[in-house]
């Protein structure tokens, strides 16, 4: 039967003294990481849990989330990944609708917490855990690993559709939705991805970003199958990312665009530092042209690109094909299918734009109590993805933009994606945002948010005139552009356009 919490074990027994997790100044065996994931299995079940019960974490990376993520089902239990950066009422309505009963996180949750209690008040948790030490109300973790009695077994036996974990959305484009994923979708994760990212047991795998989003978990869970080195970073700081990956010799890293920037930008840059990597992996939001351009002249033969959603169908373009089909996001792997779809559902043809529609092993077993929405994203079988793209004749996948970042202009279809390319070729933008705001006689009009590269001297009007004369069409011309210091990001350090469209207003300065 497949069991995906014997892995820590079976590693632990045929691996003991290989270095498994590298968190800061903390080396781990896989004897001593599997010690830590059985106590921590033995204390939840030491406070209740039990098979089938919903387990959250609220917690920032550390090494303790890590053994969390295993110890919760190798006791048949379900796992439930929360940002850290949630506020009260976000916290409540997770915790409502997940179900959960143990609550696992840290010491700056606990006015969150407080509040959720006041608030809140039929809305009981069992248990809640701090991980960095007991504060008000809440016990500290380690405190409570060493009162409970330590014991060893074999994990308990789950059913391949078991679930695995909850994972809520990140909430780019409206409310988190709970996205079920069984044992067998995460083993999927483990054996497609340790082959797409030719992954081995001698592998080290760095991780930057917040491992409570799912894009994590495309290097994580291969990692973990296959014995490699895990190494974990506190929080995303590309000077210190350079420094590990020339230290631990890293061969693999995952980042979303906006940390891939940053690592080129970063003053300690350098081909040589990085001369170990065998792949650099980018996902979460598509990686501009000049970007991937100047990627792969400084580390070449190394850039992969996964365009996924959390809902379980992908493409993956592979590294032997990063410049000749530099444009594509690749094309679906081995045991995938993918469409592209009209408005009626019927089959677009090569080159034309629709809907990209797709089915593989990995598909979500739905959204967790949302029927209603799981049958308007499943269709017979095939995942709606709410995202417009095109194919070419060999089957790769061209991203133009999602269906609800479209800007609707006059009746006229703005792909924000198309100018922000253009933008990006400037050499004082670092990074760029187009969305649509409100217009009294076009109903939209396309505007720019626009960080721009340090000590770079360039105002908002002439930057929106140089964009202008060199999109493609009249009717993609900015109406303003705004320049900014950062942009909002959700906890994945995804771009939030919503937040920045819900927030713009016309000011003097932004060009407009």
């Amino acid at each position: 039967m497949l069991q995906l919490a014997n892995l820590i074990k079976h590693h632990s027994q045929f691996r003991p003294d290989q270095v498994a997790v590298v968190f800061e100044q903390e080396r781990l065996t896989w004897r001593q990481f599997e010690a830590r994931v059985n106590h921590c299995a033995c204390l939840l079940t030491w406070l209740g849990v039990r098979k089938g019960d919903r387990v959250a974490t609220a917690l920032s990376n550390c090494r303790e989330l890590l053994e969390v993520y295993w110890a919760v089902p190798s006791i048949g239990a379900v796992l439930v990944p929360l940002s850290p950066l949630l506020m009260a009422s976000g916290l409540a309505s997770l915790l409502r609708d997940s179900g959960a009963t143990c609550l696992i996180t840290q010491q700056s949750m606990a006015p969150m917490l407080d509040q959720v209690r006041q608030d809140f008040p039929e809305l009981a948790i069992d248990h809640v855990l701090m991980v960095d030490g007991a504060t008000g109300d809440y016990p500290d973790y380690a405190a409570m690993l060493q009162t409970c009695p330590e014991g060893e077994g074999d994990p308990v036996q789950v059913d391949p559709e078991a679930l695995f974990n909850i994972m809520y959305t990140s909430g780019t484009t409206g409310l988190p939705k709970g996205i079920i994923h069984s044992h067998f979708v995460r083993s999927m994760y483990c054996t497609l991805f340790a082959s797409a990212w030719r992954m081995t047991p001698e592998s080290v795998v760095l991780h930057t970003g917040a491992i409570v989003f799912n894009g994590a978990f495309v290097t994580l869970m291969p990692c973990f199958y296959l014995g490699a080195r895990y190494v974990l970073q506190r929080q995303f700081d590309a000077e210190e990312a350079i420094e590990i990956i020339a230290r631990e010799g890293v061969t693999h890293t995952m980042m979303v665009p906006a940390q891939i920037i940053a690592l080129l930008n970063a003053p300690n840059f350098s081909p040589d530092k990085l001369a170990s990597l065998q792949m650099i992996l980018s996902l979460g939001a598509p990686l501009y042209q000049e970007h991937k351009d100047q990627l792969n002249s400084l580390l070449p033969d190394r850039f992969y690109e996964l365009y996924g959603l959390t809902e379980g169908f992908w493409t993956i373009l592979d590294k032997t094909q990063s410049v000749r089909k530099a444009g594509s996001v690749g094309s679906p792997p081995c045991f995938y299918e993918m469409r592209i779809a009209h408005e009626d559902g019927s089959d677009a043809p090569i080159g034309e734009v629709g809907e990209i529609v797709g089915r593989g092993p990995s598909l979500m077993g739905g959204y967790y109590g949302r029927p209603d929405l799981t049958a308007q994203a499943i269709r017979d079988g095939w995942l709606f993805t709410g995202d417009l793209g095109y194919m070419d004749s060999e089957g790769y996948l061209y991203l133009v933009d999602r269906k609800k970042d479209m800007i609707d202009s006059g009746g006229v279809k703005i792909y924000p994606r198309d100018v922000e390319e253009v933008a990006t070729r400037h050499p004082a933008v670092r990074e760029v945002a187009v969305f649509g705001v409100a217009h009294e006689k076009w109903g939209e009009t396309p505007v720019a948010a626009v960080i721009l590269h340090a000590h770079a001297s360039v105002s908002a009007a002439e930057l929106r005139d140089w964009i202008n004369e060199r999109v493609g069409a009249r009717y993609q011309r900015l109406h303003a552009l705004q320049i900014l210091d950062e942009f909002p990001r959700n906890a994945a350090g995804k771009t939030l356009k919503r937040e920045m469209r819900d927030t713009y207003q016309t000011t003097p300065g932004d060009g407009g």
